[in-house]
Formats: C-alpha cells, sequence, structure tokens
C-alpha cells in the first residue's frame, strides 16, 4: 500500500477507476439540498433520486446508466460530536458510483474489491479486509466467499439497523428508495486495538475495524405500512447500486495516520490553529482545535455554494456552525476573528476539486469574518457567566433550568449550546425548569410571541430594560411613524449609528410584525430625513418590545429621532400564506380527522409549510380533496375578520390553537366569515392568531400542494403555494409539459400514452439490439471459437480474439463461450474499448492469474483494469495494441 498518495490524489484515483468501468463522472452537486427533503445535500445518491425511481439517466443530455461522483455533503444531526471524536465530521465527501438498472451487487462487490486492493489504485492488504451483509442476503455472501475468495470468517451477518440503507428502513421509514447493503472494514492492526472481529459483531464499536466502503443494493420503495405495522417494500423498477466510500476514511487507511484529523486536509489547518492560538495540539484542549478546523472547512464549502449565515433555514444551520466554531476558537484563547485565516488553507487543498472555492474565495473569507466580529461582541460575557455557574458544580450535577433561561434572555445563548459547554463538565441541564421559565416569560407578555431559532445570539435584554411594550399598527397600516426609543450594540445602548452600521432599534409605534405564530418577521425599510435604512428582521422579547434589526444605509440615526418604517411588498404574499394555511389546517381536519393537531409551520412570502399528526401518507384523492375545499374557500371571497376576545369564549366558540403558542386572558381570533361543504358537512376556519391575514379569502388567489412527506413517527409535512408564488409553479409546470410534449411530437394530454408507448418501443429494441449483438459475437467468433488465435504462452495455451462492436456484458458472454469451447487454458476477447481475460480453475491452480494478466495487456491498449485470477475485465483505447502485448505479458 502506498502511503505517498494525497486526498486529492485519491479522489481523482476513485474516479479514473470507475471511469475505467464505463462511468459517466459528473461533477459535485452543491450542498444545497437538490429536493425539498432535506436542507443540505447529505449522500452522494441525493442527487440521483429521480433516476433510482425510474426517471431517463440523463445528465447534460448524456444518457448514462453507470455515473460516478465525488459528492460534498453536509450533516449536523450530530454535531455535537464533531471535534469530540476523531472521525466525526460535518462536512463529508462521499465517493460514489451509481448503476440505475444496469450492474448489480457482483459488479459491485468485485469492483471496490479490486480497487482496493489492485496495486494499481490502492493496494490494500486483501488479508486486512473484511465485509458485513444484511442477515438474509445470500447473494452478497456467495459473491464475498465464491467469487471474491473473502473467507466466510470474515464477513459479520446484521440486521436492518446496520446492512440496510437507510438503517431500519422496512420498520422506521422515510419512504423511498431502499435496500440491504454491505460494508468492508480495514483492520488497522493492534496499535489501534486489540479487539478482534468477532467481538466486532457484539461492540460495533471499534478504533481498530474501520469501515470504509458501503456498497448499497436499492431495489426496493419503501412505502407506508399497513395498519397493523406491516413493512411495505415494492420492487423498485429495476435494481440499482449506490455504492459509496467516506474519502476522509480511505485517506486515514492509505496515508496510515491515526485519524481524520492527521491526514493532509486537515493537519496544515491544525497547525495554523496551533500557530495562531499559541496552544499545542496535545491535550484536551485539542477538541477546540478540531472544531476550528473542520467547521471553518464546512462552512467555506457551504458558503462557496451560496448559502450566509441568517435566522432561518439553511443561513440558521451555517451560523450554528459558524458560532460553535467561534466559541472553541474562544476557549483557545483567540479574542480576535480568526477562523477567515484558515480559509486559504481550505482553498489551497480543496480548491483544484472544487473551484468555486477558489472563485468565493473572497466572500467566504469577508463572510466568515463578519459572524466573527458580530459573534465576539455578545459571546464573552455569556461564556463567563456559564463559566462561573458551572465551576462551584460538581459532575453529575444539574444545571437549573432558570439558569439556562437567564443565559438565553440576557446573553442570547440557546439552551442547546448550555447544554453542549455543560456536559464538558460533566453536568446535565433542567430542561424541563427551562422550558417553565421560558413558559412564564411568554405568559407575562401575555401573548402569542415566542423565541425560537430566529436569534441564535445577540439577545440585548439588559439593555432593554426599562422600555415599554410597542404599540403595533400593522394589521391596519403597512406604513407608520415611531420615535426612536433605544439603539442597541453588544449589549448597551448607543446614541447613534452611523451609515455602515448595524444593531436592533426599538420604536415606539411600529407597523414590522414580528416574528411568531411560525410567520416570519416583515422587513422593510426606516427612512427619515437625511437617511434612510433597511429592515432585515423584526423579532419581539417577551416583554412586547419590538426589535428591528436594521442596517443604515445612508445618513445618521440618532435615538430620540421619528422615523417612517414602511414594511416592503414581501408582506402581502406572506398574508396570503398565512391565511391560506389557517384554511389548510381546517381542510385537513375535514378530510383526514379530528384527530389532525397541528406540529409545527412555517409561513413566508415564497411558501409556506405545515407539520401536522397523522400516522399515514396521504392518497392522491384526499390531496385532491383538501386542495379542493381550500380553493372554494378562495373562490367563496368570504371575509376575513379579527376581533380580540377572553380566551375561554373563544375557546368554547371552537377557535384552535396554533402549535407552540402561549395564550393569556385575552386573545385574538381570526376567522373566515363563511363555511365550505365537505360531503355534505359544513367546515369552518376559526383560529387563535396573532398573525398578519388578508382582508377576504380571494385575495389568496392560486393555491397549490406541492408535497407530502413524512418528518417525524406519526407526523407528516405538506407544503403549499398561494397567489403570484402558486400561478408561476403552475406555468414553470405546464411550459415544462409543453416542451416535453413537442420533444415527444404529441400534446401534453397525450405525454402518458406517449411515454407508455415509447417504452414499450425501448424495451423491444433492447431485446433487439441484445440479440443482434450475440449473433454479431457468434459471427466473429466462428464455429466453437475457429476465429481465435491459440498458442502456447508461459506454459499455457491462450486463445485472444478481437471482437468488433461488441462490449459489456456481450463481451464477458463471448469470453465464457470461447473459454468452453476453445480448449484453452485462458482466454483473452478484446472489444473496440474494452477487455476481457478469463482463466480456468485449472490454470490457476498451476499460476494463472488474469487480474495480472489484463494490468498488462490494458496498459498496453491505454487503460486499466484488474480483476481476480479466473476472470479480470479493463477499459481500454487501443484493442490491437493491447493484443499485441500478449507475447511479452508472460
Amino acid at each position: 500500500m502506498s502511503t505517498s498518495l494525497s486526498t486529492a490524489q485519491i479522489r481523482e484515483k476513485y474516479l479514473q477507476f470507475f471511469e475505467s468501468k464505463g462511468h459517466l463522472r459528473l461533477p459535485s452537486y452543491s450542498t444545497v439540498a437538490p429536493d425539498p427533503t432535506t436542507l443540505f445535500t447529505v449522500a452522494g445518491m441525493q442527487p440521483f433520486k429521480d433516476q433510482f425511481m425510474g426517471a431517463p439517466a440523463v445528465f447534460d443530455g448524456v444518457a448514462s446508466k453507470r455515473v460516478t461522483t465525488a459528492q460534498k455533503c453536509l450533516r449536523i444531526g450530530d454535531i455535537e460530536n464533531v471535534g469530540r471524536t476523531l472521525r466525526h465530521c460535518s462536512l463529508l465527501e462521499m465517493l460514489g458510483n451509481f448503476s440505475f438498472g444496469d450492474y448489480f451487487k457482483r459488479e459491485a462487490l468485485t469492483w471496490a474489491w479490486e480497487f482496493l486492493t489492485s496495486p494499481d489504485w490502492m493496494g490494500l492488504d486483501p488479508s486486512k479486509l473484511h465485509a458485513t451483509i444484511y442477515q438474509d442476503d445470500e447473494e452478497a455472501f456467495a459473491i464475498w466467499t465464491q467469487e471474491i475468495g473473502l473467507p466466510p470468517e470474515r464477513i459479520l451477518r446484521f440486521g436492518a439497523d446496520e446492512n440496510f440503507w437507510p438503517a431500519d428502513a422496512p420498520k422506521e421509514g422515510p419512504n423511498g428508495p431502499c435496500g440491504p447493503c454491505s460494508e468492508i472494514f480495514y483492520d488497522r492492526g493492534p496499535k489501534y486495538g486489540d479487539d478482534t472481529w468477532a467481538e466486532y459483531a457484539d461492540t460495533r464499536e471499534s478504533a481498530r475495524f474501520l469501515e470504509i466502503w458501503n456498497c448499497v443494493f436499492p431495489q426496493y420503495d419503501r412505502q407506508d405500512p399497513l395498519p397493523d405495522g406491516t413493512p411495505v417494500l415494492k420492487d423498485l423498477p429495476f435494481k440499482n447500486i449506490d455504492t459509496g466510500m467516506g474519502l476522509e476514511r480511505i485517506a486515514t487507511v492509505v496515508q496510515d495516520v491515526y485519524d481524520f484529523y492527521s491526514n493532509d486536509v486537515f493537519a496544515p489547518i491544525i497547525a495554523k490553529v496551533v500557530e495562531l492560538s499559541g496552544q499545542p495540539y496535545e491535550g484536551p484542549q485539542n477538541v477546540s482545535h478540531r472544531v476550528v478546523a473542520e467547521h471553518t472547512r464546512s462552512v467555506s464549502m457551504v458558503i462557496a455554494d451560496g448559502s450566509a449565515p441568517s435566522n432561518t433555514g439553511r443561513g440558521y444551520v451555517v451560523r450554528k456552525i459558524l458560532r460553535r466554531a467561534s466559541r472553541h476558537a474562544y476557549l483557545l484563547g483567540l479574542r480576535e476573528p480568526s477562523l477567515y485565516q484558515l480559509v486559504p488553507l481550505v482553498v489551497e487543498r480543496m480548491g483544484e476539486a472544487y473551484p468555486e472555492l477558489r472563485e468565493h474565495q473572497a466572500k467566504i473569507e469577508a463572510t466568515i469574518r463578519a459572524e466573527e466580529e458580530r459573534f465576539l461582541k455578545t459571546l464573552e460575557g455569556g461564556i463567563q457567566r456559564l463559566g462561573g455557574l458551572l465551576t462551584g458544580m460538581q459532575r453529575g450535577d444539574v444545571l437549573s433550568g432558570e439558569h439556562a433561561f437567564v443565559l438565553y434572555d440576557t446573553y442570547g445563548f440557546p439552551v442547546d449550546l448550555t447544554k453542549e459547554i455543560a456536559e464538558e463538565y460533566g453536568i446535565t441541564v433542567d430542561e424541563a425548569g427551562y422550558a417553565e421559565s421560558l413558559e412564564n416569560a411568554q405568559n407575562i407578555a401575555r401573548a402569542g410571541s415566542k423565541y425560537g431559532k430566529s436569534e441564535l445570539f445577540g439577545s440585548n435584554q439588559e439593555a432593554l430594560d426599562g422600555l415599554s411594550p410597542t404599540e403595533f399598527v400593522g394589521y391596519d397600516d403597512l406604513q407608520a411613524e415611531g420615535q426612536v426609543l433605544a439603539l442597541v450594540g453588544a449589549g448597551e445602548r448607543l446614541e447613534h449609528l452611523a451609515a455602515g452600521s448595524e444593531a436592533t432599534v426599538v420604536l415606539s409605534r411600529t407597523p414590522f410584525y414580528a416574528e411568531g405564530g411560525g410567520e416570519v418577521g416583515d422587513t422593510g425599510r426606516l427612512e427619515w430625513e437625511g437617511g434612510a435604512g433597511l429592515v432585515r428582521d423584526t423579532r419581539k422579547t417577551p416583554q412586547g418590545v419590538f426589535l428591528h434589526d436594521v442596517l443604515v444605509e445612508e445618513g445618521e440615526l440618532r435615538s430620540g429621532m421619528t422615523v417612517r418604517g414602511v414594511v416592503s411588498g414581501g408582506r402581502q404574499a406572506i398574508q396570503r400564506h398565512h391565511t391560506a394555511t389557517h384554511l389548510l389546517h381546517a381542510a385537513l381536519r375535514a378530510v383526514l380527522g379530528s384527530g389532525v393537531a397541528q406540529k409545527g409551520s412555517l409561513v413566508a412570502a415564497d411558501r409556506l409549510r405545515f407539520d401536522f399528526s397523522h400516522g399515514a401518507a396521504l392518497s392522491a384523492d384526499e390531496l385532491a380533496a383538501v386542495e379542493t375545499l381550500v380553493s372554494r374557500w378562495i373562490s367563496a371571497n368570504f371575509a376575513v375578520s379579527w376581533q380580540e376576545m377572553p380566551i375561554a369564549q373563544a375557546k368554547a366558540a371552537g377557535a384552535t390553537a396554533l402549535f407552540g403558542e402561549k395564550y393569556g386572558e385575552t386573545v385574538r381570533v381570526v376567522s373566515v366569515e363563511g363555511d365550505v361543504s365537505y360531503h355534505g358537512q359544513p367546515v369552518s376556519s376559526k383560529e387563535l392568531c396573532g398573525g398578519a391575514h388578508v382582508r377576504r379569502t380571494g385575495d389568496i388567489g392560486a393555491f397549490v400542494l406541492l408535497s407530502d412527506e413524512n418528518v417525524a413517527a406519526g407526523v407528516r409535512r405538506v407544503e403549499a403555494l398561494a397567489g403570484e408564488a402558486a400561478t408561476a409553479w403552475v406555468r414553470e409546470r405546464l411550459n415544462a409539459a409543453a416542451k416535453v410534449a413537442g420533444l415527444l411530437n404529441t400534446s401534453p394530454e397525450g405525454l402518458e400514452a406517449r411515454v407508455s408507448g415509447l417504452q414499450g418501443q425501448l424495451k423491444a429494441a433492447e431485446k433487439e439490439v441484445a440479440a443482434v449483438k450475440r449473433q454479431l459475437a457468434e459471427a466473429q467468433m466462428g464455429g466453437g471459437g475457429a476465429a481465435a488465435q491459440t498458442r502456447e504462452l508461459g506454459g499455457f495455451q491462450v486463445a485472444a480474439l478481437k471482437l468488433a462492436g461488441i462490449e459489456g456484458n456481450e463481451l464477458r458472454a463471448a469470453a465464457d463461450k470461447l473459454l468452453d469451447q476453445s480448449g484453452a487454458d485462458l482466454v483473452v476477447v478484446a472489444g473496440d474499448k474494452g477487455l476481457v481475460v478469463k482463466a480456468t480453475k485449472a490454470a490457476v491452480g498451476r499460476g494463472a492469474h488474469a487480474g495480472q494478466l489484463i494490468g498488462k495487456l490494458a496498459a498496453a491498449g491505454g487503460g486499466k483494469g484488474g480483476g481476480r485470477p479466473d476472470m479480470a475485465q479493463a477499459g481500454i483505447s487501443d484493442a490491437e495494441a493491447a493484443l499485441g502485448a500478449l507475447d511479452g505479458a508472460f
């Protein structure tokens, strides 16, 4: 095994290897998820979900059922382990080879073995490789033992929790492509642990045995289970391959370093952290070195793909990762922005493979530095306060929920960060007490505002003390004047803000709606004589003080000035989506039953999202019924009204409450002044809500349901569009359908019949082509391979044959036939771009090795290849040169 290979060289070798096996190399897709199921791309196969489900495998006009990629992925489900362990990363590079109905288990496993063990590729010692398989997968077991030659004692069988992808998919989901898998492990030797492979069956944890490859066999479409819980696995249109290897893992093995953070990508970044901080990597503080290095690499890649720190969605995740890294930089003694100085090293090590890093390096550095500066202003006070609390406690103690809430309310520390720091002291946090303190604060406000993900840090509660609740006029007016009561930044009151400055602005009176009830906060502008500023977000404290995140664009903003607030045009779109959410809720309860209860929502200008309790996916008829009910409300153009009333009166009137909201004695009730009918029964909409709504249901305009998916046990999520967003979405689909129909010489109405007919023609044509290729091969071979040239080489009878127009399966079949009928010990069959070598068992017993022979022949033919002693194949560019090298190969 060569230890000189860099991570970049390993990545390139992997892609070259699968190109030699007929795979189309594609560039990495963005870290921004290609589908709405996740915020980020989390697996190499994710961009190809449509192809796994049967969509045409055509990429930028090139058709290929075999694809290989090096995909950048972001996973934060266990981000708290990043840095604490030596093999957790939030950013992963997944090396993958994929088949969409082409090859299956045999090729996937034998090629993995070839790449890992061949001296031309990774050159790992075969005796150090082990495998796991799904408990019932006899086919994989036979391939491993009979074809590859892996001893049975080096193979372990596990259930769906270990050897199915996704894990436990039959029982737990999610719905979609899934299947059994076979993992390959490398034994790093006793210096990493004295455990045995047999013991791994019980522990399933080992520093010695490192998983480096996962061959997944997606052959099922997991659907909602039967009412009795029986899993439903339906065969996909064809069997697929989703096989991948973590680049960080294989680099660790090939470079023979102790952990991920010692490889050639991370080591220079770690060294730079040591240089900047003056803190040696040795010792318990090295957790912080790893967090800083890994998270800087992660956010650099994500920012290069267009994401940026913010308070919602992907931006929230970016901010969370960055601020975790900043906290650990602070623990290393770094009191000035430092993370941005690591970006050039990330670009140097990864920029060739991912040119977007080089293209956006300046933006990445500027974004990270700005976020560091903003964070450091509020971090120190909170860390010192929490550190003081924890220092006086013992391991096993519990930090009170009240203390955790004060940290949040005063210093902007979310409870998850408090929990993480406390865990480093062996101390837990009273989460129930925290929730109670938060609820008490909300009840004091006697309103529906809530704290959540809208602000990770930057709370300025001490500087807001003594301010009266803001007068909100935004239900009726989208423009209003108010006095600047306070300018707050870095936890302090400010007297003025110059152009280019950003801070929190408190007004006596505002038209800006503050985030709450699932509705995002308003944006817009502040205008005053001689100046203007951009309102980026609006939040609200539990005491009812509205907080406007303002960037001064021109002039100077001073405390005491009178300003004019102007809400952006996006408010109308938000109002459409919010009222549509109420109608959607009522429609879901009517169609699915009263068991539907809201579990969360997002109301934004571009879409709405609604989570609710329900145990099964909605059928097409149910989705249509829900959509029809909402459309009936819109068509009826009912008035939408709201009024404040005692909460007891609201509940008696049948008003439903929004998930997660806490209400005082007086509440605001939003009602649609008219019912629609479902199966002869009236359906009404009346909810407790503090949000902004349209005046009449007709103002919503168009409405369309986009998706229904499972997000947790017993919880479904639907997304929908209203107004112009819905109209634009429908037009895009109609245009796309018309375009496809035009390409197929039919109308949109005739697409289904046309595609069905073409599929039938394609299957028939594929059968005809396969038959013609078999006939072509037989014609060129002559009777019993008479056309082959047979001679003695190295003590073996070797038959060689060149076949024009024959590749892939037909080439292998021709080699089988030639071996059976020629009487030779070895046969070599070349196509225009491929080469196959096969040997009899007797010849193998006498020392013949097809894999070694094909390596020499392929090299002469301008390609690469390898394989087992009895069978090997390669991709080549010059068949004549490959066959011409036979005499010198023995």
